[in-house]
């Protein structure tokens, strides 16, 4: 195999799929990316058995062929380099061969036939949105995924795709996000869940305006412009979301969301470091924000305004659950809707896109006699 590509290139491509390489792999094969020359361009992919991804650059090809060669080290040696232009030889033997203007540099490489074969979907059972709308979703509810690996369910983003809209659900028991797109839809209704660390990888590896998605009963494929995504799905029956949501929430509050996020992190310095807990004290124009540390004999109070109905009440929240909540809401202004102390507050953008509709939860906590 003998071909010719820019360094920058390469780096590029190999900085696409490295996110694939697993730290510690069982098998020393799983630490390489599989090189494949053919038809006038690379194929780079990478697996660790759970999420493969393949790129496909351009290159200038001598000879065909295939190789595995350690990902990791290559990419490092690359990255060293100016973007000038690099020579590679492999030969029988598997011998990476490879030089460039600056000096010569030899890898030993693996037998291709020894790399895994990568899932191949059907792709009669997919349908095709915009790419940042994949982007947009997943940024805005991967926050919330659990970690317990008790519940796996929640170890990743629920997707109910639907002829006329979809639900994106993510969870981790002390916070939720529901998201509604009328612009990610298919004429085959199917519901998945996808692993955060994928979702993580279509992010900063997914270029292209249009993203095509397959998906099988066990794998999911995000394909777009010359880089695919496929990782195993979570073979787990997502819990009832819906059933947690409250309904008929009668105390309602409107809240400039910079200023309500900025007083939640300022106070919950003075919380208490095993619980974060702060309480909110609703009154009709005002909301306060208040915290203490018996333990540093430390407290703080803040009010902010706001717009309020309904009865007055006092409900704790987790400071940093609520804070990644408000963080994660696009909106200049912010609407609670609250039912009882003990019951989840409801958290929607004050202004919402056509396409796009938008919840979240935060469970409260229970208040003790002290903030």
């Amino acid at each position: 195999m003998k071909f010719s590509i820019s360094s920058g290139e390469l780096v590029k491509g190999l900085s696409s799929v490295i996110g694939a390489v697993p730290n510690k792999a069982t098998l020393p094969i799983l630490e390489t990316v599989l090189i494949e020359a053919a038809d006038g361009r690379l194929g780079l992919s990478a697996t660790d058995l759970e999420i493969s991804i393949v790129e496909h650059i351009s290159a200038d090809i001598e000879v065909d062929g295939s190789v595995c060669v350690p990902a990791k080290r290559l990419l490092e040696i690359l990255r060293q380099l100016p973007d000038i232009p690099v020579y590679f030889d492999v030969d029988d033997r598997n011998i990476v061969r490879f030089k460039t203007d600056k000096g010569d540099y030899k890898l030993v490489g693996e037998e291709s036939a020894d790399f895994p074969e990568l899932p191949k979907l059907d792709e009669s059972n997919g349908f095709e949105t915009d790419a940042d709308v994949i982007k947009e979703v997943i940024k805005k509810t991967s926050f919330a995924v659990s970690t317990d690996d008790l519940r796996p369910a929640m170890m990743g983003v629920f997707f109910q795709i639907g002829a006329e809209e979809s639900k994106i659900v993510a969870t981790d028991g002390h916070r939720l996000v529901k998201v509604i797109r009328k612009d990610l839809v298919s004429k085959n209704e199917m519901n998945f869940i996808v692993p955060e660390k994928a979702l993580n990888l279509v992010l900063k590896a997914l270029e292209g305006d249009s993203c095509m998605i397959y998906v099988s009963s066990d794998h999911v494929q995000f394909k777009a412009d010359s880089t695919s995504i496929i990782t195993r799905l979570i073979n787990e029956v997502y819990p009832n979301y819906e059933a947690v949501i409250p309904r008929d929430n009668e105390k309602k509050m409107k809240v400039d969301k910079q200023e309500l996020l900025a007083t939640v992190r300022r106070v919950s310095v003075f919380s208490s470091t095993n619980t974060r807990q702060i309480r909110m004290s609703l009154k009709s124009n005002t909301v306060e924000i208040q915290a203490e540390d018996i333990d540093m004999s430390s407290e703080a109070k803040e009010a902010v305004p706001c717009e309020f109905e309904g009865e007055s009440m006092v409900i704790g929240f987790n400071a940093r659950y609520l804070a990644d909540v408000i963080t994660n809401v696009e909106s200049d202004d912010l609407l609670f809707e609250f039912s009882t102390p003990n019951r989840a507050g409801v958290v929607r953008p004050a202004d919402e896109d056509v396409n796009q509709q938008m919840l979240m939860l935060v469970m409260p906590v229970m208040l003790n006699s002290h903030a």
